[in-house]
C-alpha cells in the first residue's frame, strides 16, 4: 500500500466510513463470530472503531465454529434478530442471499473500493453481481511443514507435491518418542471441519460427491482411495485423539513443534511464523495442496470468513458501518501498524499481494496468492458434477449431510469403524437424504 492508504489508520480511516450509521444514536451491535486468531484480533480492536463511532458499542458472541454454524443458521431461519453482524462463510452466503435473508452491501462507502478484493472471493460472496458479505479473510489450503525436520530426516517436499511425497515425507519426519507427529490433519466431525480437508483431498484424488444425476459416489475408488490414505497416513503419522482435532487444535500442536507437516488452511501462515506464540516460527516452509499422480487438481479449496448483515437486523446502517470498518483498508493498515504486516488479514485484497512491505514481512504470501487463484470452485473435480463450491457442495442440505459424513468419518478415524464401512454408511445415508430431498428421482 501507499503512504496514502497508510495514512488511514486509527480514527482517520474510521472517520471515513463512518457516515452510514450518522443518523442512528446509541446503537448497540450484537457481532457473532467464530473463534479465530484473526477475528480475536478484530475484537480486541474494537476500541478504535467505538472512539470513532461513540453512538455505536459492540457486543462480541464469540463461538468455536460448529456452534457458531448451528446459532446463526437458526436465528437466521427464524429471523430472530439476535444477531446484527453474522461471520458467515462462502457457503452460506449465495443461499442466503437469494432467500432474501441478507442485506445488500452495494452502498458501501467510495473509499470502501470493492474493486480492489480479490475476484474469486467478491465472487463468490456475490448473487447477480451484488456483494451480499464483505471478507474479513480469505483462504486457499496448502502444505505447512518442518523445514528442520526435512532436512534431518533427508527429505524434499516440492513446491507442488503429490500424496505420495507427502506420505513419504510424514514417515520419515515422523519421531513419536519425542511427541513429534508426521502429520496432522483434521479429524473433528463437521462439515466445516473434517469434511473440509477430505472433501478437498478427495477432490485432489479425482473423487467427487455426487455424480449429474446426484446419486453419491462414496463407493468408487477414488473415495476408496482417500480414506485409505488419510486413515493410514493419520493412524500411522498423526497424533494420539487426532478424530477431536480440528483447525485450533492442530494449529496447537504445530505452533508446539509436535507436528512435522500441517495441511489445512492457508490463513495458518500467519500464526505459525508469528515468533509471539510459535517455537517454530523460523523453520516453516510451504508448499502447494497435494495431488493424486496423474489428477490435476489441488484441492480448490476456497472460503472466506466475512462480515454480513441479516434482514432481521434492526440496526442495518450501523452494522454496515461496522463491517466497513472491519474488512476496509483502513483496519488492514491498522493491523500492520499496530502488530506488523504479517498479521494482517490475508486473501481479500489486491493491494495487499501488491504491497512490498507485506510481502517482505509475510513468506508465505506468494504460496498464498498461488494457491487462491489456482482454486476453481465452479468445478471442484475433474469429473463432471451437477454442483459447485469447492471444498463443498452449495446446496442447502450440505450442512446435514455433510456433518453426518463428517461423523461416520471421524469414527473410522477413532477406530471404531473401518474405511469401507465408514464410506458404505455415508454411501446409504447420502443416498436416502438426497433422495427424500428430491434430487434423486
Amino acid at each position: 500500500m501507499n503512504t496514502t492508504i497508510r495514512a488511514l489508520t486509527g480514527a482517520t480511516a474510521l472517520c471515513a466510513i463512518a457516515g452510514i450509521a450518522a443518523a442512528q444514536d446509541n446503537v448497540t451491535l450484537t457481532v457473532a463470530t467464530v473463534n479465530n486468531g484473526d477475528m480475536i484480533r478484530m475484537q480486541e480492536l474494537t476500541g478504535e472503531f467505538t472512539a470513532a463511532n461513540p453512538t455505536i458499542s459492540v457486543e462480541w458472541v464469540t463461538l468455536e465454529e460448529n456452534i457458531l454454524r448451528e446459532r446463526v443458521t437458526t436465528d437466521i431461519a427464524t429471523q430472530g434478530g439476535q444477531y446484527d453482524v453474522l461471520t458467515i462463510g462462502t457457503y452460506e452466503v449465495p443461499i442466503w442471499a437469494k432467500q432474501n435473508w441478507l442485506v445488500p452491501l452495494d452502498d458501501m462507502p467510495a473509499d470502501y473500493d470493492a474493486d480492489d478484493l480479490l475476484p474469486a472471493v467478491r465472487e463468490a460472496l456475490s448473487v447477480d453481481g451484488t456483494l451480499y458479505a464483505a471478507p474479513f479473510y480469505g483462504e486457499s489450503a496448502m502444505v505447512m511443514y518442518r523445514t528442520d525436520l526435512a532436512e534431518a530426516a533427508g527429505v524434499t517436499i516440492p513446491e507442488s507435491p503429490t500424496w505420495t511425497d507427502i506420505k513419504a515425507a510424514a514417515e520419515a519426519m515422523t519421531d513419536k518418542a519425542n511427541e513429534v507427529y508426521g502429520i496432522c490433519l483434521r479429524g473433528k466431525p463437521g462439515w466445516g471441519e473434517n469434511m473440509g480437508f477430505i472433501t478437498a483431498m478427495a477432490n485432489s484424488y479425482g473423487a467427487r460427491w455426487f455424480d449429474m444425476d446426484w446419486k453419491p459416489q462414496f463407493d468408487s475408488e477414488e473415495w476408496k482411495a482417500t480414506m485409505t490414505d488419510y486413515l493410514t497416513m493419520m493412524t500411522e503419522y498423526g497424533p494420539p485423539g487426532a478424530s477431536s482435532n480440528g483447525f485450533n487444535e492442530n494449529l496447537s500442536l504445530f505452533q508446539q513443534g509436535k507436528c512435522a507437516i500441517w495441511i489445512d488452511a492457508t490463513v495458518a501462515a500467519g500464526f505459525v511464523t508469528d515468533p509471539d506464540t510459535s517455537t517454530v516460527a523460523d523453520s516453516v516452509g510451504f508448499a502447494q495442496f497435494p495431488n493424486r499422480e496423474g489428477v490435476d487438481n489441488h484441492g480448490n479449496w476456497l472460503w472466506a470468513w466475512s462480515l454480513a448483515v441479516p434482514a432481521s437486523s434492526k440496526s442495518p446502517d450501523a452494522a454496515k458501518t461496522f463491517i466497513a470498518w472491519a474488512t476496509g483498508k483502513g483496519y488492514t493498515s491498522l493491523i500492520a501498524e499496530k502488530q506488523g504486516w504479517r498479521a494482517a488479514p490475508p486473501g481479500t485484497r489486491t493491494s495487499l499481494y501488491e504491497n512490498a512491505e507485506y510481502q517482505e514481512a509475510a513468506p508465505f504470501a506468494a504460496m498464498t496468492l498461488t494457491s487462491m487463484n489456482a482454486a476453481n470452485t465452479a468445478k471442484s473435480s475433474v469429473q463432471d458434477i451437477p454442483y459447485t463450491g469447492g471444498q463443498f457442495v452449495a446446496i442447502p442440505e450440505f450442512q446435514g449431510i455433510g456433518t453426518s459424513v463428517g461423523q461416520q468419518f471421524s469414527a473410522a478415524l477413532a477406530g471404531q469403524m473401518s474405511a469401507d464401512d465408514a464410506l458404505a454408511s455415508a454411501q446409504s445415508n447420502v443416498t436416502r437424504e438426497m433422495t427424500r430431498a428430491g434430487y434423486i428421482k
